[in-house]
């Protein structure tokens, strides 16, 4: 199984990048390509993008930095996207996502997921520059 990481420096606490990438409400406003549309449901969210409409939820630990995303198309069937708010000298953070490639997932596929990751990446740099 492949994986990729994108770790990005921010010049704002912990607690600011942590509370800002936990609170799923602000997805859609980093994750652009992702979560083009963010819907909220009875049975939670859902993101809607060029490859369709599925179901997302995030399990965040403040004492950790842990943000755990979790996206499928159904609550049995979600794959996890790891990704962590560690706090640094200076009052900076740094803010790490690790994306895996799914079984049979097209490496082409897979490889401009990982490209539109590091786009929206730059969102984040820009909400904490």
């Amino acid at each position: 199984m492949r994986s990729r990481t994108v770790t990005t420096i921010l010049s704002a606490p912990q607690s600011e990048v942590f509370a800002y990438v936990a609170e799923i409400e602000n997805l859609p406003e980093w994750a652009t390509e992702f979560a083009r549309e963010l819907r909220r449901d009875a049975d939670g969210y859902k993101v809607i993008n060029n490859l369709g409409e599925f179901r997302f939820e995030i399990k965040a630990d403040e004492e950790t930095g842990v943000i755990d995303m979790l996206s499928g198309p159904s609550a049995e069937e979600m794959a996890i996207f790891p990704t962590r708010a560690v706090p640094l000298p200076g009052g900076r953070t740094a803010y790490t996502f690790t994306m895996f490639q799914a079984p049979g997932m097209p490496d082409e596929l897979f490889e401009s997921q990982y490209e539109s990751l590091q786009r929206e990446f730059a969102n984040i740099e820009a909400r904490f520059s």
